[in-house]
């Protein structure tokens, strides 16, 4: 406080903010220290606290940094991207799922084979659907992967980002000489207010400003490549995105074109959606780009199954190890049948009476399109290397019907009885029999 009649030099006033400014950064004896040993040294007490404050400002602008950076590494690695084998085991097995054998054996199927085109199952609340969902991802297997890939490309496949692409047409790497490693398959989950950035992936504007190149994040649809997509309520789910989503499904890329940047990677994943009819219907131009539609309350559960049910959940409620060591063994048999049942689908072929057997099945059902026999003859060539067979069998075909070609004849309903298909073509003999 200046006395009347007088005034303050500009630089007390600007001292005074930097002690102020200092007080809040250290404790308040330490610019008294600062400026008396800046006094004993013989230079200027507003010099020394001036340096001192920019230094300690200096300190917590780049301590800010870091949280920052700590912020968005936990934002991308939140619930919407989760590593549930990390997490131990807290998943209810799909083995000790009572009843719904059809959605079971829908979700192995496609395990084995994802070009089925996923699973969606129907249901009120309360009847496994999301368990299910989650229950399959433990029965996959470990991809490989070029190391610290965002977009988790298979070094096998001959399929690359844009990114790796442009690298390798330039020379300056080598495909072969880049080192892979091996991971657990991501489980991704779409939540229902996700925007087209957060899905499709989009230029980080912050680190592009720092770096000065321009920067692409990837997202969730590159993240779940060659794993799950699980997306719950799918019949929530905004129009506009339902149909990115289903697009990058159907073509098995994803493209990016915004702020100058042209961004292609490839996605394959296992799709999973779940949805309450009560709540609203699922609209039928999704149900058919789906491979495989189910309900959850097609198939009456008896008294006896009911409590089964019950007892399970409270026993994985108290002890969650105990339930999923008793059904390990089963678990893990179907892990292997699923590795199996990948290799044995490479040699797996229908022939063409097999074919014409399912468009004339679509077209008794009155299915429109032709996506229900697609899907069909490759839910045929799982179930024959699920199996272990050499050949899609008759079973093989029939199982195809059930799946997906009936279901797009009427409405989701239960898979019908065998009786009720017309006997399907027999297998072609082998060639030594021919001969």
């Amino acid at each position: 406080r200046q006395p009347a009649g007088k005034s303050c030099r500009p630089s007390c006033i600007m001292l005074v903010l930097l002690h102020a400014c200092a007080a809040a950064l250290q404790p308040a004896t330490a610019p008294a220290r600062t400026v008396a040993a800046a006094s004993r040294a013989g230079r200027p007490a507003c010099a020394a606290a001036t340096s001192d404050a920019a230094d300690r400002a200096k300190a917590a602008l780049d301590a800010m940094d870091a949280d920052v950076s700590a912020a968005e590494a936990a934002s991308a690695a939140g619930a919407a991207f989760t590593n549930l084998n990390a997490a131990g085991p807290s998943v209810f097995p799909l083995a000790a799922v009572v009843g719904q054998e059809a959605i079971k054996t829908a979700l192995l199927l496609c395990g084995v084979n994802p070009r089925i085109g996923g699973v969606v199952i129907s249901g009120s609340r309360g009847t496994a659907k999301s368990v299910m969902a989650r229950a399959v991802h433990q029965l996959l297997p470990p991809i490989e992967v070029f190391k610290d890939s965002p977009f988790n490309i298979d070094p096998e496949s001959g399929e690359y980002d844009s990114f790796l692409k442009a690298k390798i047409d330039a020379g300056e790497i080598d495909p072969n000489a880049l080192e892979t490693e091996v991971i657990d398959p991501p489980f991704v989950q779409v939540p229902l207010d996700v925007l087209e950035d957060r899905l499709l992936g989009a230029v980080d504007v912050e680190k592009s400003v720092r770096t000065g190149e321009t920067v692409f994040e990837p997202g969730l649809l590159a993240r779940a490549h060659r794993g799950v997509l699980y997306v719950d309520d799918i019949n929530l789910l905004d129009e506009s995105t339902s149909n990115l989503l289903l697009e990058a499904l159907s073509t098995g890329y994803v493209t990016v074109e915004r702020e100058g940047l042209s961004v292609r990677h490839p996605c394959r994943p296992l799709l999973i959606a779940t949805f309450n009819p009560e709540e609203a219907e699922l609209r039928e131009h999704l149900m058919d780009r789906i491979g495989v539609c189910l309900s959850a309350d097609a198939e009456p559960v008896t008294g006896d199954d009911r409590l089964e049910a019950v007892n399970r959940a409270l026993e994985f409620s108290r002890n969650p190890p105990e339930v999923v060591q008793r059904f390990d063994e089963t678990t893990e048999s179907m892990r292997t049948s699923i590795i199996f049942a990948r290799e044995y689908l490479k040699s797996m072929k229908l022939e063409r009476a097999q074919q014409k057997y399912l468009c004339e099945e679509a077209v008794r059902a009155g299915v429109q399109g032709h996506r229900g026999e697609l899907f069909a003859i490759e839910v045929a060539r799982a179930n024959a290397a699920l199996a272990g067979e050499e050949r899609v069998s008759s079973t093989d075909l029939q199982m195809g019907v059930r799946l997906c070609i009936a279901p797009r004849g009427t409405q989701i309903s239960a898979p019908p009885e065998d009786d009720l298909m017309q006997a399907p073509p027999p297998p072609p003999p082998p060639m030594d029999q021919e001969d």
